[in-house]
């Protein structure tokens, strides 16, 4: 039976349904957008309508295009990253970013691209925006310490602007720099850039290289290992209205704990015993009541403040995403006389101008006004005895020291008399265009120059009152010096991707680098200066026969090509090939090229049937690689002899010559590192527990080093290329979610690594002695075949003589009772370098950091340690404030020394050092394990949900936090970290030398951040 509908119901139903289509027109809408994790696209991910099975998913770029209803809700969604849904209401664009559920699916940086990090063969170890901002920093190096496994970050200086020494799995170098290669935003800046310049809220992510099929795509410049900084972009910050970011904090500065030091009464007695010892006069003869009690540290050193506030807008559109920000950041110096002011802009944008064409730029420039320190710590803390005046009896300064009988520098006068400034203008840019021609192509050139300017102005004034003092009038000097280097870097790689079926997929990279550096030095010193008017503003009012005037130029070119191929079969079998050739100017023809080949696998174990049927192992990979990387080591111009200036007399008057300062060597070529690395990387339970394991070795070939040669060439000694080192260790980082609820979560990081070095040749010597102090002497550090580079070096200390029959019984008749002793290991009856034995290193066997972090509804609480077991100190303090005589001031142990009354102490009695020579012994060398409470951070997140007064804020949080608040140490000047040579000159392998530097300060920071 055919069911007949009446005409007039017909023409309702046409009508309803006429009506109910022109809505659903009306509400149907195309929506755009990209989807992305951490500002790096993801292709391939699903974009679906909630409710249908309608959707689509991602280009290669991560953009989508679908129809959809404005009242439907988008659900977006990739593999290894948690879904997200979003109602679409009237928005035409919707930029997404996804976030990993499993750190194996993060995207992390490498050279030249990006990939996830279960797909990767190399170890990268990734620190997050998140652990860089959360605890303010000045220096973007600073966030490293401790949260990467493998990499040593070592806090040289608390002063302001100070940087870091960084060893990425120990040092391969002697004589060349074993710092890391910084890459911002893909420049290659170097290894000696200054972080200054960066404003570290600008940083997205920092990546560490670490082994050869990582930075074997660095070439001659990876030895040392890479850390890529990539800086925020609009990608994030969602389409539509700008995002603006407010981040504001001001810190205060406290002093640490100071090192013991006798007080003013026991300092008194010593001084008076060492000179009754010496039968000198007694230099405080009356009650110590009587003389000044200045405690020098608080006249130099005090609370101080940081403030900085940074303003960032972003945003992003279908063609074009945009990140700016402006950064003002003032540090006082703890040491009063020092500071850093510092203005910071950033302008990122990347333009879309069609579908196969992209293009942009970075720009970065910086101004950096810099208040060098004109007093020290270790003068104020350990140099000046309390009882030296600070002014004469007239109101003057005091510039006389009636102990030792001489002038002394009073860094009052200094701090109030003297100028020590430096102003640096940096300009680091890079525009880049990028063409895809085809699918799966993708042609990008980029050029990067750069701009540095700096400018010291030194004054010493004519009033200085050790000058006064003796009467030595109109002795002012000044100089300006300046600094200007320009340099450009060209990067041209063309990559294609293809997949083919199911089982087979890989990525091809070809590129050319070429980049070329000029450094041009000029500065100007004037003396007899008799006018403080002027200042460094007239080096011509001065004495003219003895100005000096010097300038310089260096320069160097790289040309570099390379190669990269990323195979994968069927998911689970990884293999990368990389090879780079590069060649410097820094090297004679013939030996100007170098190639560098790297290989690695991977398998994902997890993705074998075998696996299948369990949930206790979410991912597991197991990786290998092994590769050459290079070194150049040297400066410009080392493979030439050097003209250096030697006076001659013709027709019986001086004139100015040169001469041949050192011998040429063509023959010099590339410091080379093999290395071999493998690792195992599992993610279990769910996601909840992640770690990765790896076991690295690494031998670096053809040392650069001075070696001796016969004076029968007019010379002592050459630079070749002789002896070898080796580098092993493992690494361990363990990442875990203990607690996860919809109120309270609780996370914790683990990192531990363990590096040994070892000297595996010197060309034939057995060791190389380094001198670190000229009046300590040689012998206290030494480069030993079979030891780490270096070793602390010097005789045993057996304590102090006890009575005159056990000196007679030595045979060493010049010793005293109650003087120092010491072994003397062959016999001879003389202390002397033939005695000395290690004594120690400064490599730690464990370097750790622990992080907890907590929530529970709006508040974040997080605290983070971090150090060293295992490591030793020298402490260069010791000769003159443990061993030597009472003009300066002394380490609180000597409160128990050797006297009369107290024979039996091993500490070593007042003035012997007088008598006795002193030479590096065990008693300099300190245990440098440590433990510290780098950070501690409590933060509100202001619901702005759920109250009007901030309507409008994405979101606002509050928060203070502490750094350096603990420190757990056995050394005594307390802080093991600080370095005397810092990272540069001998400080490249002299670590672990510590002479009172400026103290890390305790800091106290409260902040607000701000989102609208």
């Amino acid at each position: 039976m055919i069911l007949q509908v009446p005409p007039n119901l017909r023409r309702v139903c046409f009508l309803a349904i006429l009506i109910f289509s022109s809505i659903t027109i009306a509400n149907a809408q195309t929506v755009k957008g990209t989807v992305s994790s951490e500002g790096e696209p993801l292709p391939g991910a699903s974009v679906s309508i909630k409710g249908s099975s309608k959707g689509t998913s991602t280009d290669f770029d991560g953009n989508y295009t679908i129809n959809v209803n404005s009242g439907a809700t988008l659900v977006f969604s990739y593999v290894g990253f948690s879904s997200k849904e979003v109602v679409v209401g009237n928005q035409l664009t919707i930029n997404l970013s996804l976030d990993p559920d499993n750190q194996l699916d993060e995207i992390v940086v490498i050279g030249y691209g990006t990939q996830r990090k279960s797909d990767l063969t190399g170890s990268v170890s990734t620190v997050k925006a998140e652990s860089i901002t959360q605890n303010p920093v000045s220096r973007v190096d600073q966030a490293l310490q401790g949260r990467a496994s493998g990499v040593q970050v070592t806090q040289v200086s608390g002063a302001p602007g100070a940087g870091t020494v960084i060893r990425v799995r120990g040092g391969n170098s002697i004589t060349g720099s074993n710092e890391p290669l910084w890459v911002i935003d893909g420049i290659v800046v170097g290894t000696s850039f200054n972080l200054n310049n960066i404003n570290s809220n600008d940083i997205k992510s920092i990546e560490i290289l670490k082994d050869a099929s990582s930075i074997a795509i660095y070439g001659s410049r990876g030895a040392n290992g890479v850390i890529l900084v990539t800086t925020k972009s609009g990608k994030s910050s969602g389409a539509g209205k700008p995002q603006i970011s407010l981040n504001l904090y001001n810190s205060i500065q406290f002093l640490p704990e100071l090192p013991d030091r006798l007080t003013q009464v026991e300092q008194i007695a010593f001084t008076n015993e060492s000179a009754a010892f010496r039968s000198a006069a007694i230099p405080f003869p009356n009650d110590p009541s009587t003389y000044p009690d200045n405690d020098w540290v608080d006249l130099v050193l005090g609370p101080a403040l940081i403030y900085n506030a940074d303003i960032s807008i972003s945003g992003s559109t279908d063609t074009v995403n945009y990140y700016n920000s402006f950064n003002y950041f003032n540090q006082e110096g703890i040491v009063k006389s020092s500071g850093l002011e510092k203005y910071i802009f950033r302008s990122n944008l990347d333009v879309k101008l069609t579908d196969k064409v992209r293009a942009g730029f970075r720009i970065n420039y910086s101004r950096l006004e810099q208040d060098n320190a004109l007093a020290s710590y270790s003068q104020a803390a350990f140099g000046i005895l309390r009882t030296q005046p600070v002014y004469n009896d007239d109101g003057s300064y005091n510039g006389f020291d009636d102990v030792v009988g001489s002038p002394f520098s009073n860094p009052i006068a200094n701090r109030e008399l003297n100028t020590n400034e430096t102003f640096t203008n940096n300009l680091l840019a890079t525009a880049f265009l990028e063409y895809k021609p085809a699918e799966n192509w993708i042609i990008r050139s980029t050029f990067s120059p750069e701009f540095n300017n700096t400018k010291q102005n030194i004054f010493r004034s004519s009033q200085a009152p050790n000058l006064l003092s003796v009467g030595d009038v109109g002795q002012g000097s000044a100089s300006v010096r300046t600094v200007a280097s320009t340099g450009w870097n060209n990067e041209n790689t063309i990559q294609y991707s293809k997949d083919l079926n199911e089982d087979h997929s890989f990525t091809a990279l070809a590129g050319a680098s070429f980049q070329k550096v000029s450094t041009e030095i000029a500065e100007a010193e004037a003396f007899g200066i008799t006018s403080d008017a002027t200042g460094f503003n007239s080096l011509g009012n001065s004495d003219p026969t003895r100005s000096v005037v010097t300038s310089s130029f260096s320069g160097f070119q790289i040309a570099s090509f390379f190669g990269r191929i990323n195979y994968t079969f069927k998911d689970k079998y990884l293999f990368t090939l990389v090879g780079r050739t590069d060649g410097s100017s820094r090297f004679a023809a013939g030996n100007k090229y170098e190639f560098y080949p790297s290989v690695a696998a991977a398998w994902k174990i997890s993705e074998e049937k075998f696996m299948e049927n369990q949930d206790v192992v979410k991912d597991l990979k197991l990786r290998a690689s092994w590769g050459k990387s290079g070194n150049q080591a040297i400066g410009p111009y080392r493979t030439f002899g050097l003209l250096t200036e030697a006076n001659t007399t013709l027709n019986g008057v001086e004139v100015p010559g040169l001469t041949l300062g050192r011998p040429s060597n063509p023959n010099l070529k590339w410091e080379t590192t093999n290395s071999f690395d493998v690792a195992l990387e599992a993610s279990l339970f769910g996601g909840r527990i992640f770690t990765e394991f790896n076991y690295y070795y690494k031998k670096t070939e053809d040392l650069l080093l001075d070696v001796t040669i016969p004076r029968q060439t007019g010379f002592t000694s050459q630079l070749q290329n002789v002896g070898s080192l080796q580098n092993q260790g493992w690494e361990l980082l363990l990442n875990t979610k203990n607690v996860s609820t919809d109120n309270f979560s609780w996370n914790s990081t683990i990192t531990l690594s363990s590096n040994k070095n070892e000297i595996l040749d010197l060309g034939g010597v057995d060791f190389i002695d380094v001198v670190v102090d000229p009046l300590i002497g040689s012998g206290n550090t030494r480069l030993i075949v079979g030891e780490a580079v270096p070793v602390f070096t010097g005789v045993n200390y057996l304590g102090t003589w006890k009575s005159q029959a056990e000196i007679d019984a030595s045979g060493m008749s010049s010793q005293v009772v109650g003087g120092s002793r010491f072994e003397d290991r062959n016999g001879d009856k003389i202390i002397s370098t033939e005695d000395n034995v290690v004594l120690g290193s400064p490599f730690p066997d464990l370097i750790f950091g622990f992080e907890n972090s907590f929530s529970y509804k709006n508040w974040d609480l997080s605290f983070y340690f971090q150090g060293t077991v295992g490591n030793e100190v020298f402490n260069l303090n010791m000769r003159n404030n443990y061993f030597n005589r009472g003009e300066t001031v002394k380490f609180g142990d000597l409160r128990d020394r050797w006297t009369v009354d107290n024979p039996t102490s091993d500490i070593p009695r007042a003035g012997a050092d007088s008598v006795t020579n002193t030479p590096p012994n065990s008693e300099y060398v300190e245990d440098g394990s440590h433990l510290r409470l780098k950070t501690l951070r409590l933060a509100y997140n202001y619901p702005i949900n759920e109250n009007g007064f901030l309507k409008g804020f994405k979101n606002a949080t509050i928060y203070m936090s502490g750094a350096n608040l603990f420190l757990l140490s056995k050394t005594r000047l307390i802080d093991p970290e600080a370095s005397n040579f810092g990272s540069s000159g001998l400080g490249n392998i002299a670590q672990g030398y510590l002479s009172a530097q400026y103290p890390n300060p305790r800091v106290v920071t409260f902040g607000l951040n701000l989102n609208f």
